[in-house]
């Protein structure tokens, strides 16, 4: 049995996404930075960063960095194709699972948090809302580059949903930047809708972001 450290709305939807699709026995611990309760002492022990996703093997071995996360499951489940088998291919996935995680991911750190990014602390509302506003652009403009070097066929993955597929789903939609890619590129954007109401990871993503009434 696997432990998911995570919480709803977060980028921890990702790895129960694959833990989901691939059919893997897990429980689910939620717990944050941002919304602390007695399970967070729990994740300090296996991850002092108190980062989610945190996911806890069966040995008690923990692994953090949803990328990370996303390469061990498919070697570990390679007859699933989490990853493709051909090695260009599975390179290219794991390119794409790591433009998100260095070029999206800390965008959304300094958007949530931009006093942190500002000498002493400055908590003047005026600077943290250029720093929002311009990080946003910046987050915004990385989602296009995206979409632009990373087509399907028919899936980011491949010949089969995988990886690629929810990660760039899941950072998508926590970050927000689903407005912009609709207006900007609206088949990226109608491909992340097809992944999300993919069978095998709907119910995930509906936990997560449940339907509007």
């Amino acid at each position: 049995m696997y432990t998911l450290y995570g919480m709803k709305g977060s980028g921890s939807a990702s790895v129960e996404a694959a833990l989901t699709a691939l059919g893997v026995p897990h429980r689910i611990v939620e717990t944050a930075q941002w919304q602390r309760n007695a399970a967070f002492d729990e994740l300090l022990k296996v991850n002092p960063l108190g980062q989610i996703p945190t996911l806890l093997l069966p040995d008690g071995h923990a692994l953090t960095e949803s990328a990370a996360i996303h390469i061990y499951l498919a070697d570990t489940h390679a007859d699933a194709h989490w990853l493709p088998a051909d090695p260009v291919a599975r390179a290219e996935c794991i390119r794409g699972l790591v433009f998100i995680a260095a070029n999206c991911y800390p965008m959304i750190t300094i958007i949530d948090y931009p006093e942190r990014f500002v000498a002493d602390g400055d908590g003047d509302e005026a600077v943290q809302k250029r720093i929002r506003d311009g990080t946003r652009t910046t987050l915004h403009k990385h989602w296009s580059m995206f979409a632009d070097l990373f087509p399907a066929t028919p899936w980011l993955s491949g010949a089969t949903l995988g990886a690629l597929d929810v990660y760039a789903a899941v950072v998508s939609k926590w970050s927000g930047a689903r407005k912009h890619l609709e207006a900007e590129r609206p088949a990226f954007f109608a491909l992340l809708q097809r992944i999300e109401q993919e069978p095998r990871v709907a119910a995930v993503f509906a936990r997560h972001w449940p339907p509007a009434a």
